[in-house]
């Protein structure tokens, strides 16, 4: 490596600069300069010399380019909630949540755009509606941004997205008396109309659990059930927490059963030669309900109406939990004000004596 300076025959200065890189290559660079001393010419000289042995610098690499939302929308259904076999309930609830809301409001932005303040924006336009629909949103919006950046569609999540909070629901349910008078009034309707109360009210069976209950499924003998799918307009799925569980039947469920057994088909509720809908099921529920006078007409009641018959009379939460297939213990908890033992317990303990209590520390 050199650099050599000498005077140029029109004036001025030539520097010749030499190199040899790290590779053995060699570069060479010899110009004029305009300088007038021959110490600005060296420096010039030494300057180049250090420009020439830097690395060369590397391209930058092309940028990405980030789909909008609304391009997003269609793999995130296909490639991630159909590619893992989600429920077609829970398919169904992300297209409506991706055509109402999502894309109509942040469609036409890239995912790497999405901030804060558009979070907030979206929060703000469904003001109307009730807070876990708006944690419904968020959550599908949080789970699409997540599965770019798992796919390498953006590099990170652009935004922060936190759930509005909710308060705790209160669980509408039949009391006793009122159940009683339900179970009455479904049994002058029809067979299945009080199956369906029953299986409800004293089996905690949802909707579409009913549906697909099938012979197989009813053991007689053991008075026991066996809660192992559930069906949602017309396709047949597993349950709600994707787990088989057991229910004993109460001596009226497993009457209700052995007297409406048939060979019509492999389902229990079958109505002329074809399995009830959820449509039939929720207008037997209904016209039963008025029939008895009653205000909540609705199916889930009645297995709201289970969890709490069983809170009401002492049953362990893990109990109730387990009964009603539960995958979270906090649900569970929502029925346990209703504990009388729960209650009472906790009351007496204001009775006892702080000699007693002293003696037990």
């Amino acid at each position: 490596m050199s650099v050599r300076v000498t005077p140029y025959r029109r004036g001025g200065w030539e520097v010749d600069v030499r190199v040899i890189l790290p590779d053995g290559r060699r570069r060479r660079d010899r110009r004029k300069v305009s300088v007038t001393s021959r110490s600005a010419a060296r420096r010039w000289g030494n300057a180049r010399e250090r420009e020439l042995l830097k690395p060369p610098v590397a391209p930058a690499p092309p940028r990405k380019e980030v789909p909008t939302l609304a391009d997003f929308a269609g793999r995130f259904l296909n490639g991630y909630a159909r590619a893992n076999r989600q429920k077609p309930s829970g398919i169904a609830a992300k297209e409506t949540i991706l055509r109402l809301h999502l894309v109509p409001l942040l469609g036409r932005q890239t995912l790497d755009t999405i901030t804060n303040e558009d979070v907030q924006r979206l929060k703000l336009r469904l003001g109307t509606k009730a807070p876990k629909t708006v944690n419904n949103v968020l959550a599908t919006l949080r789970r699409l941004l997540s599965v770019a950046v798992e796919w390498g569609v953006i590099d990170g999540m652009p935004c922060t997205i936190r759930q509005v909070k909710v308060s705790c629901p209160v669980m509408s349910f039949h009391d006793f008396d009122a159940f009683e008078q339900l179970v009455a009034a479904a049994q002058a309707v029809d067979a299945n109309t009080h199956l369906i109360v029953l299986l409800g009210g004293e089996a905690g069976l949802r909707c579409g659990e009913m549906m697909a209950l099938e012979w197989p499924d009813v053991d007689l003998g053991k008075r026991q059930l066996r809660i192992c799918r559930s069906e949602w307009h017309g396709q047949v799925t597993g349950t709600k927490g994707g787990r088989t569980r057991y229910v004993e039947m109460t001596r009226r469920l497993a009457s209700a059963l052995q007297e409406h057994r048939h060979l019509r088909g492999p389902r229990v509720l079958m109505d002329q030669g074809r399995s009830l809908s959820q449509k039939m099921v929720q207008n037997r529920v209904r016209r039963a309900a008025r029939s008895a006078g009653l205000t909540q007409q609705g199916v889930h009641v009645l297995r709201h109406t289970f969890c709490s018959h069983l809170s009401m009379r002492g049953a362990p939460v893990a109990a109730i939990q387990a009964l009603a297939g539960h995958a979270s213990l906090a649900t569970t908890q929502r029925y346990m004000h209703l504990s009388p033992a729960a209650m009472k317990g906790a009351i007496r303990l204001l009775d006892q004596p702080v000699s007693d209590l002293a003696r037990e520390i």
